[in-house]
């Protein structure tokens, strides 16, 4: 297949198993990014690899780099074993592995755009990080000035890899939980079409999760300034494409 899983993980050692389980269940072959775990979900992402090797190829970083850090990683490895969409998902267990087959029609369809997933929360969904993705979204349709990106900070998406490895080797992203915003608007800016999939979205009661109010506020809070930044040099070809659209 053209298309393969990227699936960055940081000490989800149990959670990893189910998410790759139900990844491979619909036959995607995997790249999971040991992003500086602990030693515990190191043997455990070894132990996966060994177990499945023409499935699963496990990339290790020396050193955390964060989310943004170990998928940029992730994408450039699927490249080189020669993939040309890669499928980004969390390994917390938060994604629907049964939607995988309405992703990757999508990416078969339209094998030029993002195939972003919009979500669709359970009674789980704690009401902060509800909330708090609005001022996200308004930042970003600004931003883009379009609605085209329904939901910014999902981390369940494919993306076509040769405009993305030409962004990632022009422009530093950001490496944290900035990132997955921070990508897509400047692959809109570049001229990249995005096609929204809800998508179901759950947050399990033992999950583990790597947001840190504070710190990963304060970067959103400094990208979306820096985006606005640059949205105002762009503003004339949005509204141009705009137009012709």
């Amino acid at each position: 297949m053209t298309v393969c899983a990227v699936i960055p993980v940081y000490n989800h050692g149990d959670a990893v198993r189910q998410v790759l389980a139900g990844v491979r269940r619909h036959g995607l072959f995997c790249v999971l990014v040991d992003d500086g775990s602990d030693a515990a979900c190191a043997a455990a992402l070894d132990a996966l690899a060994a177990a499945d090797p023409d499935g699963v190829h496990l990339l290790r970083l020396a050193s955390n780099q964060g989310k943004g850090g170990a998928v940029m990683a992730g994408l450039r490895e699927a490249a080189r074993l020669g993939h040309r969409q890669a499928l980004q998902i969390d390994a917390d267990g938060q994604h629907d592995t049964d939607d995988i087959p309405r992703f990757l029609a999508l990416a078969e369809q339209y094998p030029q755009r993002v195939i972003c997933g919009c979500p669709v929360y359970d009674a789980s969904v704690p009401a902060g990080r509800l909330y708090g993705r609005y001022a996200t979204h308004v930042w970003v349709w600004i931003n883009t000035l379009s609605l085209e990106i329904r939901d910014s900070m999902c981390g369940y998406r494919v993306y076509p890899l040769a405009p993305v490895l030409a962004l990632l080797d022009t422009v530093r992203l950001g490496r944290r939980m900035d990132f997955d915003i921070e990508i897509l608007v400047r692959l809109v800016w570049r001229g990249l079409r995005i096609v929204s999939l809800p998508t179901r979205v759950r947050y399990p009661e033992d999950g583990v999760s790597h947001f840190r109010v504070l710190r990963d506020n304060v970067l959103i809070s400094r990208l979306h300034a820096g985006l606005f930044a640059g949205m105002l040099l762009r503003a004339p070809l949005l509204l141009w494409r705009r137009l012709r659209r």
